[in-house]
């Protein structure tokens, strides 16, 4: 069964969608937030993970972050990580207020960015009893450094100059200026990174392309992501336990790799054999097992 809802995070009307099982008595759920990645909207594959969790007798809220989607935010696709975080606790804030959610068994799961932006959050929201990501990235390291840290630093100084200059512009009456997320042509990406290939596949085909994710993002958000470390207190979410989950084709799988190295116990790596970064966001064959490894992971850290 699939719900809309609304819900605040700073002053902010967040668009939601609750899943929940079809056929359940009337006992309070056990429930999980589940975060879009950057560039995405909650209609594509958070939602395909809150489905199959609600399949497995779980409450799963999905969002549009703030300044994307249909939530509210202005200027318009504006990425903040500590926005991000904050949505992601305002999420568990609106779960905690419903009779049918057991306000102490909720979880979080964060794909992609969220996968930075949901272990950020539940280091200080203790509320969040057990933490798990999907491809997870740290959006500070790969939009200040590049993927495998193989940018330039030049790169990230001249953004920022811009994100300066582009404030003042705005503030004085000037139009936004946007980055893409994805590449929006195949053209000129052979022998390009797999995550640029895929994520081209992904969000700018058929195969999950959404007229409210629009591929980009605003520049001057570049000045908020560049002060963001989603990893650098994961210690903090011990005991609660923390599951990563990646593709062993992954190329973003270092993210998740180091971050467990940092993570204190109870703490899992899981790999999905064969499986991509975009792979895991909607590929029944890798989508299968993580979902197996999640519904174990939070049967076990919402068991209450």
């Amino acid at each position: 069964m699939r719900t809309s809802v609304t819900f605040p995070s700073n002053g902010l009307r967040l668009a939601g969608i609750l899943f929940t099982p079809d056929n359940r008595g009337g006992e309070r759920l056990p429930a999980v937030v589940v975060s879009h990645p950057g560039g995405g909207v909650k209609e594509q594959t958070a939602s395909i993970y809150a489905q199959r969790l609600a399949d497995r007798g779980y409450a799963a809220l999905v969002f549009d972050a703030a300044y994307q989607g249909e939530s509210e935010g202005e200027p318009r696709f504006l990425e903040d990580p500590f926005q991000r975080s904050e949505d992601v606790k305002s999420a568990v804030t609106f779960l905690t207020t419903r009779d049918d959610i057991d306000p102490a068994r909720i979880g979080a799961l964060g794909i992609c960015a969220s996968g930075g932006y949901v272990p950020f959050a539940a280091q200080t929201d203790h509320r969040i009893k057990a933490v798990a990501t999907v491809s997870g990235l740290d959006i500070g390291d790969y939009l200040s450094n590049g993927l495998h840290r193989t940018q330039d630093p030049s790169v990230l100084q001249e953004m920022l100059d811009a994100a300066g200059a582009l404030r003042t512009a705005e503030a004085q009456g000037a139009e936004p200026t946007y980055q893409i997320w994805a590449p929006p042509s195949a053209e000129g990406l052979e022998g390009a990174p797999d995550l640029y290939r895929e994520a081209h596949d992904y969000y700018r085909t058929p195969r999950a392309q959404h007229p409210r994710s629009e591929n980009k993002w605003l520049l001057q958000s570049i000045d908020r992501i560049a002060q963001f470390d989603a990893y650098a207190k994961i210690a903090m979410i011990s005991p609660r336990p923390l599951l990563m989950t990646v593709g062993s084709k992954a190329d973003t799988a270092y993210f998740s790799e180091e971050a467990i190295a940092k993570a204190a116990e109870p703490k899992e790596l899981f790999v999905v054999d064969g499986a991509s970064h975009v792979d895991l966001y909607d590929v029944d064959q890798y989508v299968t097992p993580a979902v197996d490894k999640l519904d174990e992971f939070f049967g076990k850290g919402l068991a209450g």
